[in-house]
């Protein structure tokens, strides 16, 4: 609910700052906020497009042509008086040809971003700031529908019960989330050392099926060493919704807020959308994780092993039906070079 109130709230602030009049120049209300920082509502004249306003005390900017654009808006430095001349003062404004409703979450989600993470050093939060900012850019180039369909989610949530499963290894949180890929749409779900690991996730009561999206996903000839972590989910009244289970990891990563900050970015990317929480309502339990280490012996199609003009290839396998043994956690991270000795 208070995401919605914060949604409210800029609404309101831009409809007071709406005019017809023939202005220039900035119109700005404040918006409380609890920090060193300082944060305003705004519009720009004459074009009258609504805007969030950043005041940061002390931050170094990259160059202007390198600050996130596109996707129906714009991050740019103001260079004239705002309110106060002791901030640098970053513009996040929406451009004629972006969806107001789609702006104004964005808007709602980085204002709620900067309550959060209001007592960080501001360096620190101008750089979750525009990793936010970069998310969400990522996010409206997909074209991505509010919700999730139910494949989507159930990957994405044997994907996060993998992440927290390494969190509770006593792994490093930087170097979890360093090597979560998924989000990035890479080859790999998780890259660490020379190695990945792919995670193929289900709810199905019979057989596993996984499907591989090319030839090159289980090539261990690209990427060595490389395994495949089958997360079991069981749909369960007594289980963790989505949403759930992503609030579970960021209480994990509580006093890690530049961790904490990165993965609330990443999860953005996935086309996870906090404003529709109340739509993800299956709720998922972890049955089990098996690892597997792909090499010679393992069953998949590659581009050895398939007749060259075959260019592209989308399959399933039934993991309960590979012979393969599971190798363990620590015995993967071991060979990915994460594990030394079976110290962290």
């Amino acid at each position: 609910m208070a995401l919605q109130s914060e949604f409210d709230r800029l609404q309101t602030a831009w409809r007071a700052l709406a005019s017809d009049g023939v202005t220039e120049g900035w119109r700005t209300i404040p918006i409380e906020l609890l920090g060193p920082q300082r944060l305003l509502a705004g519009r720009h004249f004459p074009g009258n497009e609504e805007a969030v306003l950043v005041g940061f005390n002390s931050v170094r900017l990259p160059l202007e042509g390198q600050l996130p654009q596109g996707q129906g808006f714009r991050v740019e430095r103001i260079k004239h008086k705002i309110s106060d001349v002791s901030h640098t003062w970053i513009a996040l404004s929406r451009q004629p040809v972006g969806s107001l409703d789609m702006f104004a979450r964005m808007a709602e989600d980085v204002v709620g971003m900067l309550e959060v993470y209001r007592h960080v050093e501001d360096q620190v939060l101008f750089q979750l700031f525009l990793g936010r900012i970069k998310a969400w850019q990522e996010f409206m180039h997909q074209a991505r529908a509010e919700v999730l369909g139910p494949e989507a989610e159930t990957g994405l949530a044997g994907e996060l019960c993998f992440l927290k499963s390494l969190l509770e290894t006593g792994l490093p949180a930087t170097t979890v989330l360093d090597g979560w890929h998924g989000p990035l749409n890479g080859l790999h779900d998780f890259l660490f050392g020379l190695g990945a690991i792919e995670v193929k996730s289900t709810v199905a009561t019979l057989g596993f099926p996984a499907t591989i999206g090319s030839l090159e996903q289980l090539d261990a000839s690209l990427v060595t060493p490389l395994f495949l972590a089958g997360v079991r989910l069981v749909l369960d009244p007594g289980g963790m919704t989505l949403p759930a289970i992503i609030d579970d990891i960021l209480r994990e990563l509580e006093d890690k807020p530049e961790a904490r900050g990165k993965f609330e970015s990443l999860v953005l990317r996935t086309g996870f959308l906090r404003a529709f929480s109340d739509r993800y309502r299956r709720r998922f339990a972890l049955a089990d994780i098996r690892i597997l280490l792909i090499d010679g012996a393992f069953p998949a199609l590659t581009r050895n092993n398939v007749n060259p003009v075959i260019r592209k290839v989308r399959y399933e396998l039934d993991l309960d039906l590979v012979s393969a043994s599971d190798v363990g956690m620590d015995c993967a991270f071991e060979q990915l070079g994460v594990l030394n000795n079976g110290t962290r």
